[in-house]
């Protein structure tokens, strides 16, 4: 059976779920693929909606963000993001941030994206909780046990970002995570082989330079890094950064 047909998917399919799809469109038909963002743990569609889904509509491209199934699986999750890309007019471009990176690189399996580009992924969930309990045990150990696993500003943003704003964003993070999205099964090799971009900061503290590394060398590649960023590259204060380098990415290797 191939990775696009599996056994498993006439015997144990997954069942329907409603999904949040938030979009922004661009005032002409600049003929640019569509941009699916994909979230990770704790967060939906309306951390891309703050700032980077109306950037890259205003460069052209039609943005979207999906919010997948709440406590679904890996396996559930890639096929929320696979359904939405396939209902999109033209082949998509998939972008994944944290966990999303990973559901990302599991939906590549199954579904022939133009590109895809992975915002501080984590692709080794593993490692990231170890890393979480080492910069924040009293937030993390109850994750362990089946609780909240609580961040704290430090760990996911720069210091460039307002305190008040870090808060507020803080007030709407906060996850139990599963070990679906967390297990280091292998990932599946990216259907028709799509140009790959890991995006990233080197003062991450949730997803280590290394695992920065490892991700990139994974599709061929080197990391694109912003220092002085923390882990969510689209709420900091300079966001526009990072996403006009990735649609920058995107016009280059996908030319009109």
């Amino acid at each position: 059976m191939s990775g696009i047909l599996r056994f498993e998917d006439w015997s144990d399919p997954v069942p329907p779920a409603e999904r949040e799809v938030v979009s922004r469109l661009p005032e002409d038909d600049t003929g640019r693929p569509p941009l699916l963002f994909v979230p990770g743990l704790g967060h939906g569609a309306w951390a891309f909606a703050e700032h980077w889904l109306g950037h890259a509509a205003g460069r052209g491209f039609p943005a979207h963000a999906v919010t997948p199934r709440a406590g679904g699986d890996l396996r559930a999750q890639a096929h929320d993001v696979v359904q939405t890309a396939a209902a999109l007019p033209r082949q998509t471009v998939l972008i994944g941030h944290g966990t999303g990176g990973r559901v990302v690189a599991r939906a590549l399996g199954r579904y022939p994206a133009r590109a895809a580009v992975l915002v501080a992924p984590l692709l080794d969930g593993w490692a990231a909780l170890g890393a979480a309990l080492r910069s924040n045990p009293t937030g993390t150990v109850p994750a362990l046990f089946g609780g909240r696993l609580k961040f704290s500003a430090r760990q996911l943003f720069g210091p460039e970002l307002p305190a008040e704003e870090a808060k507020a964003h803080l007030e709407r993070i906060g996850v139990r995570p599963t070990a679906g999205l967390l297990a280091r099964d292998e990932l599946p090799s990216p259907v028709g082989g799509p140009p790959t971009l890991v995006v990233g900061s080197p003062d991450d503290r949730v997803v280590p330079r290394p695992a920065l590394d490892r991700a990139a060398a994974r599709y061929g590649g080197a990391p694109l890094l912003f220092p002085g960023m923390g882990h969510y590259l689209m709420l900091e204060t300079g966001w526009a950064e990072p996403i006009d380098a990735i649609l920058d990415w995107l016009d280059k290797e996908l030319p009109r």
